[in-house]
């Protein structure tokens, strides 16, 4: 464990400010800036890509006090961070509702960007939403984005591969079970490993299933706590060491994404996937040989007899502090997220619903079976959330600069990131 000392500097996103005087051009020049349309005010909603579900919502939520409309961020979350952060620090008035990836949510509430939510709507929001989702929503106790879809992964097999293997997928596996019947067997394995968050979100899961965290004492800022140099970083460490050093290795691993794993899947080699839920119906229509061929069960374990703790990934939906229509925003916002809502998100686009009362939707179980939908779930229950910290970015960056490539990761590694990152925060080291 390595406690990052304190230091004495400005940390906020408001590092992106424009100059003074510059708020009205900003206006001026970005389409869409919030306003009124026939008297009617125009909520502008700024979301993630997907297929349509996020518009769908917007129509449900549109009433004659407001109308909300959508606005598409790059298809990057990075991206995605800092367009949303560059103009909410310009106080932007364009911005009204925004979807959060959960690691962006503490940097933006901590830099004021986020609308205070009413001690009221906490409460039901809450209530409705799994337990994940709220923590993964929540800074300083207080809930700053509004729990919208909660995704997982879950691990993906081909049935005719583990009947080739001989491996019994009814039990709970490891990474070095399915790492070896695949190289003993011609398969490859998809994960995400390139130079990104997605791998990053491999790593948090290895580490939190061998009980451990990338961070603790989030709540202490620039005092936290960075503990991946721990017995839990290096068998995590030693999972990725034994897969990239593996025949079950995909000619890709170092730039793999959830689009290549996927791929990887679904060609001849394919043997076993760790992706989000959307891979289900992902090869209905390309490949539905494939489609017919896919299993699933839960994360694997990254200790046999320790319980896996699957990647945590979801939408938050935030209020703008700046925005010229924030009650309405905020009553737009707990419309945008409820069951229903949530339920005709997950219909369109594959995104499972942030509460257990999504799930009961109609349409859900004509589009996936139950013991599928029972996994989602309890899948979302053993969840892994990234630490929730304004310094997740930061972070993750430095993560990422030293566990890749994979083939570089050994049983140096998590003591050298556990100093980086700790460097980073610190201000000694540039990412």
């Amino acid at each position: 464990m390595r406690r990052v000392s304190k230091r004495s500097r400005t940390r906020d996103l408001r590092r992106w400010a424009l100059p003074a005087g510059a708020l009205t051009l900003v206006c001026g020049v970005l389409a869409g800036c919030s306003g009124d349309d026939g008297g009617v005010p125009e909520l502008i909603w700024y979301t993630n890509p997907d297929s349509g579900g996020q518009a769908k919502v917007a129509e449900n939520c549109s009433t004659d006090e407001y109308r909300v409309t959508t606005q598409v961020l790059p298809q990057d979350a990075g991206q995605q961070r800092i367009q949303l952060a560059r103009r909410l620090a310009a106080e932007d008035p364009a911005i009204d509702l925004m979807s959060l990836d959960p690691p962006f949510t503490a940097e933006f509430a901590n830099a004021g960007f986020l609308a205070d939510i009413p001690q009221d709507v906490q409460e039901r929001i809450k209530t409705q939403s799994f337990d994940g989702a709220t923590t993964a929503a929540t800074w300083e106790d207080e809930l700053v984005a509004f729990p919208f879809w909660s995704n997982t992964q879950v691990l993906w097999y081909r049935k005719s591969f583990v009947e080739k293997a001989g491996i019994d997928m009814d039990k709970p596996v490891t990474w070095d079970q399915i790492i070896t019947a695949a190289s003993e067997n011609g398969g490859k394995i998809g994960v995400q490993a390139n130079k990104y968050e997605g791998y990053v979100v491999w790593i948090n899961a290895l580490i939190s299933g061998a009980g451990g965290d990338i961070v603790s004492d989030a709540e202490k800022g620039a005092d936290l706590s960075i503990d991946v140099e721990s017995p839990a970083g290096d068998k995590a460490a030693a999972v990725i060491a034994e897969l990239a050093g593996s025949k079950a290795a995909p000619s890709d691993l170092s730039v793999s994404n959830e689009g290549t794993a996927g791929s990887t899947f679904g060609s001849d080699a394919g043997s076993f996937l760790v992706n989000w839920t959307y891979i289900f119906h992902n090869y209905d229509d390309s490949a539905p040989e494939v489609a017919k061929d896919i299993g699933y069960t839960m994360y694997p374990q990254t200790v046999e007899g320790e319980d896996a703790r699957p990647p945590y990934g979801g939408i938050g939906i935030g209020v703008s502090e700046y925005s010229t229509h924030k009650e309405l925003a905020l009553k737009a916002a707990e419309c945008l997220v409820s069951p229903e809502n949530q339920g005709v998100n997950a219909e369109l686009t594959g995104n499972m619903p942030a509460s257990a009362k999504g799930y009961e939707y109609p349409a859900l179980a004509d589009i996936y079976p139950a013991d599928l939908l029972t996994l989602f779930q309890d899948s979302v229950d053993a969840a892994a959330p990234r630490s929730v910290t304004p310094y997740w970015s930061d972070i993750s960056s430095a993560l990422q600069s030293t566990w890749h490539p994979p083939s570089s990761v050994n049983g140096d590694t998590p003591a050298s990131s556990s100093t980086f990152i700790e460097q980073v925060i610190d201000g000694g080291k540039l990412l």
